[in-house]
């Protein structure tokens, strides 16, 4: 590979590229809200969630020097992350509160990105983080989804021109905004029916003996303010 085409390839990524018309950015907020809102398309496009949410999971238990034995996507939207080392502790409730903040806060990454017109580094960089939890995926489902999603960003980035990577672009970091503030709430309305006792926030509360509902009004303000930033950041307000 010559000189020439590793400039032209570290400048396609690390370029920046123009945004779309303002028509555009709400026509992808809105194919987002359809992707969310009606139960229907939920049940499927909650898949891409749950990646989010599982990689949260495995990414900070990395981090904070947990060893991370593998994660499973189910076909009901669920998943389980596996993590070894000390029970409790910093890196334990770390671990467990990524979880449902994932998805918001990878959508306000995003929007940054966008928002400094960074468009192709975006579909790279979720491109290689789908590549790097392809390797911890412990079963066929869950490898097919995510092969099927890199799959998508990889097509996108390289057989489309650039009007179309960034509607695809915009339209992905408007689904892990609003996406990310359902689930929350979906939980809520289990535990209220007397349901997910061994949900997320009830390992945190066993962690830190603070209750599971304050737990879960952390979740509520973090996705609730990302997809507000996020927002207004994609908005170009």
């Amino acid at each position: 590979m010559d000189t020439d085409h590793l400039t032209d390839i570290w400048g396609r990524v690390f370029g920046t590229q123009p945004p779309p018309s303002l028509w555009l950015v709400l026509v992808t907020a809105a194919l987002a809200l359809g992707a969310v809102v009606p139960r229907t398309a939920w049940r499927l496009s909650r898949n891409a969630v749950t990646i989010a949410h599982e990689g949260g999971h495995g990414l900070i238990a990395l981090l904070t020097g947990r060893r991370l034995d593998g994660i499973r996507l189910h076909s009901d939207t669920s998943g389980l992350t596996v993590s070894r080392g000390k029970p409790t502790g910093l890196g334990m409730v770390l671990t467990a509160a990524a979880g449902y903040i994932a998805p918001s806060l990878l959508g306000l990454a995003g929007a940054a990105l966008l928002a400094a017109g960074h468009i192709t580094a975006l579909l790279w960089g979720a491109t290689a983080l789908l590549l790097a939890m392809l390797v911890m995926i412990r079963n066929a489902y869950g490898v097919l989804t995510v092969v099927l999603a890199g799959a998508a960003f990889v097509l996108v980035s390289w057989l489309t021109t650039p009007q179309v990577q960034a509607v695809f672009a915009y339209a992905v970091v408007w689904f892990l905004l609003l996406g990310g503030v359902r689930p929350p709430f979906e939980l809520q309305g289990k535990r209220r029916r007397g349901g997910a006792a061994d949900s997320d926030p009830d390992q945190l509360a066993r962690l830190t003996h603070v209750p599971a509902a304050v737990w879960l009004g952390l979740f509520h303000v973090v996705t609730l303010c990302s997809l507000t930033g996020g927002g207004r950041w994609l908005l170009g307000l």
